[in-house]
C-alpha cells in the first residue's frame, strides 16, 4: 500500500496544509480517506488527478473532513468531457444529505447527490472496497465518527479520524504497519475532553496496539507546535514516529 497525504491540518486549513485528506493506493485502486478543505487543490497535483479516485470514505461529517466532497460534485457533474458514473462514497448516516445541503439546491437536480455519488452508510464492521478490506469502529467525538483500518494482503494501516480517548483505537491499530493518528492538543495546555488526542496519548495507543510505525496528524498550528506533539509521543512510544505533512508519501 501507498498512503499519500493531501492534507493533515485539523479543524481548519493550516498555513501550509489543507485539512484532512489521504489517498490509500494498491493494485491501481485509489481510496480517498476524508476530503477536507483545500484537498482538491492538492489532488490535482497528485498523479491521481481529478478523476483518479475510485472510492471515498468519510470518517465523519465535520466540515474539515468533507467540504471538498461538496466542491468535487462540480468536477463530476459538469466535466466538459461528459458525466461520470456515481462514485462510491462511504460515510456516516446522513452523509449524502449533508453534502447536498452544503452544495445547495440546483435547478434540474434539486438537492440530490445521486448523479455524483453512490452513498453507502457506514456501520461498525468489515467490508470490501476494491482490493482493500476496510474495518470501521465508532470512536470518541461529538458527532458519529469512525476510526478506520485498511488491510491489503499482509499489510495494514489504521486511521484514528478525530477522537478523544477510546479503547477502540487499540483494536483498529493492532499490529498495523502504519498508524495515522491525530494529535491536535498538547499535554501542557488545557483542552476539552472527548474531542481530540495529544501526541502523548497517540503514542500510548500505538504502544498498546503494537503498531510498527506512528505518523501524527490533524495538527492545529494555531493551538500549538506539532514538534511538541512529536516529543510527547516519543515519551510514550518507542517505535518510529514522524509528523505528517502535505505531500508526504508512505509505503508499507
Amino acid at each position: 500500500m501507498k498512503i499519500s497525504v493531501l492534507g493533515c491540518a485539523g479543524s481548519f486549513p493550516g498555513p501550509d496544509s489543507p485539512c484532512s485528506s489521504y489517498i490509500v493506493e494498491a493494485d491501481g485502486f485509489r481510496l480517498l480517506l476524508d476530503f477536507g478543505n483545500g484537498a482538491m487543490g492538492a489532488l490535482q497535483r497528485h498523479p491521481a488527478g481529478l478523476h483518479g479516485i475510485d472510492a471515498i470514505v468519510l470518517s465523519h461529517l465535520h466540515c474539515d473532513h468533507i467540504t471538498d466532497a461538496c466542491v468535487y460534485m462540480v468536477v463530476r457533474r459538469y466535466d466538459p468531457d461528459g458525466k461520470h458514473p456515481p462514485l462510491p462514497l462511504y460515510g456516516p448516516a446522513g452523509a449524502g444529505e449533508r453534502i447536498a445541503a452544503i452544495y445547495g439546491p440546483e435547478e434540474g437536480v434539486g438537492g440530490s447527490v445521486e448523479d455524483v455519488y453512490d452513498v453507502k452508510t457506514l456501520q461498525p464492521g468489515r467490508f470490501a472496497v476494491g482490493p482493500f478490506t476496510v474495518e470501521v469502529a465508532r470512536v470518541n467525538h461529538p458527532v458519529e465518527t469512525f476510526g478506520v483500518r485498511i488491510e491489503h494482503g499482509d499489510t495494514a494501516m489504521a486511521y484514528s479520524a478525530d477522537t478523544g480517548r477510546t479503547d477502540a483505537l487499540v483494536k483498529l491499530a493492532r499490529d498495523v504497519d502504519l498508524f495515522l493518528c491525530e494529535a491536535s492538543y498538547l499535554e501542557d495546555k488545557p483542552h476539552p475532553p472527548d474531542l481530540h488526542l495529544t501526541g502523548f496519548e497517540a503514542g500510548e495507543y500505538a504502544t498498546q496496539a503494537h503498531a510498527r510505525r506512528l505518523v501524527l496528524t490533524h495538527f492545529v498550528k494555531a493551538w500549538g507546535d506539532p514538534q511538541q506533539s512529536l516529543e510527547e509521543a516519543r515519551r510514550s512510544f518507542a517505535g518510529p514516529i514522524e509528523l505528517a505533512y502535505a505531500g508526504a508519501e508512505y509505503e508499507i
